[in-house]
């Protein structure tokens, strides 16, 4: 498949302004960042990072109302999936670095090992893989 035709999704995270430090998604999730565009203090405008080559963006809010962090409104508007190879391991690696434990991971009959974590900005990630 041709690369301009390959399909590609890329959530679009917001996170407050002057954040300086992203770890917790390389601690976390094993992220790597690929591309930063920041601002005259330093701090994160655009950062683009890749977990085993699965894209997302962070950006910092803006004036645009429509788009915010999930700390605005106590609560949030996605739920981002991420498989792993394994569930339990990726949930203990992700709390070490920060995260916070919305639901402990386990097994359901539908064919799923899941567990939901917050990340440090706001934003709930459940960590899943089939069994």
């Amino acid at each position: 498949m041709n690369e301009l035709n390959k399909t590609v999704f890329a959530p679009q995270l917001y996170i407050p302004n002057g954040i300086t430090d992203i770890s917790f998604y390389e601690k976390a999730f094993g992220a790597v960042e690929l591309r930063r565009f920041s601002n005259d203090d330093g701090s994160i405008h655009v950062s683009e990072l890749s977990i085993n080559g699965a894209l997302f963006h962070l950006h910092e809010v803006t004036a645009n109302p429509a788009r915010f962090i999930p700390g605005k409104y106590n609560g949030t508007t996605t739920l981002i999936g991420l498989f792993v190879p394994d569930v339990d391991t990726v949930m203990e690696r992700a709390l070490a670095a920060g995260a916070e434990l919305v639901s402990p991971a386990q097994s359901y009959d539908y064919g799923y090992r899941q567990g939901e974590l917050k990340d440090p900005f706001g934003h709930v990630w459940m960590i899943e893989m089939k069994i």
